[in-house]
C-alpha cells in the first residue's frame, strides 16, 4: 500500500544514448502500473534530462509530501556515496516542508544480488 503523498525518483547516471534510458523507463512504467496512485519519475545525474532538482521540484508541485529516491546503480561509486547525498540534502533545504528519503544503491541489495546470480546461471 502507498504511503499518503509518496513519490518515487528512479535515478540514473545518465546518458548521450537515449537507449540506455529504457530500462529505467521500464521500471517507472511497471511500478505506475502496480501503484498507479505513486507519482513516478526517472531521474539523471549528469548527460541527460531531468536532473534529480527538477524531477524533485516537479513531484512537490503536484504535491508529494515524501519523495523517495532510489539510485539505480549497481555499484556505490563516488555519485552514490558523495555527489547524490549532497544533492539531496540541498533538496531538503529547498522544500522544508518535504520529506526526501535516500534509498542504497539497487546493487546493494541481496535481492538484486541473487537474481543477477540466477540471470547468470541461466
Amino acid at each position: 500500500m502507498a504511503r499518503e503523498g509518496l513519490a518515487i525518483i528512479l535515478l540514473g547516471h545518465g546518458s548521450r544514448d537515449p537507449l540506455w534510458r529504457a530500462p529505467i523507463e521500464s521500471v517507472a512504467a511497471r511500478l505506475a502500473m502496480v501503484q498507479p496512485t505513486t507519482d513516478v519519475r526517472c531521474a539523471y545525474l549528469e548527460m541527460d534530462t531531468p536532473d534529480l532538482p527538477r524531477a524533485a521540484a516537479d513531484l512537490v508541485a503536484n504535491g508529494a509530501r515524501v519523495v523517495r529516491i532510489l539510485p539505480m546503480f549497481l555499484g556505490t561509486g563516488r555519485h552514490a556515496r558523495e555527489d547524490v547525498p549532497v544533492i539531496v540534502n540541498e533538496l531538503r533545504l529547498a522544500h522544508p516542508g518535504v520529506e526526501f528519503e535516500l534509498r542504497p544503491a539497487v546493487g546493494e541489495d541481496p535481492r538484486v544480488v541473487e537474481l543477477l546470480t540466477q540471470l547468470a546461471l541461466e
